[in-house]
């Protein structure tokens, strides 16, 4: 299973996700769409969402955006099987 993040330093919810991430032990990769190298994490989040805000959750391809702790739960269940 792979799971990206996409996140802000200045984003509050952002950071929330991350703290609950790591609180619970799960492995994730960070893209963070202000600062990455020509744009190119902020030109992949809006190819696969069309907008920008933050934070997406993308698993395995299955995309949540916003920090919901009941949805994240349900698609990692789904996808660690």
């Amino acid at each position: 299973m792979t799971m990206e993040i996409y996140v802000t330093p200045t984003c509050t919810w952002s950071n929330k996700l991350k703290a609950w991430l790591k609180s619970k032990k799960i492995k994730y990769e960070e893209k963070d769409t202000s600062e990455s190298q020509n744009g190119i994490f902020r030109d992949e989040l809006l190819e696969k969402t069309n907008q920008l805000s933050t934070p997406v959750i993308d698993i395995n391809g299955e995309l949540i955006i916003g920090f919901n702790e009941k949805e994240i739960e349900s698609a990692l269940n789904k996808h660690s099987k």
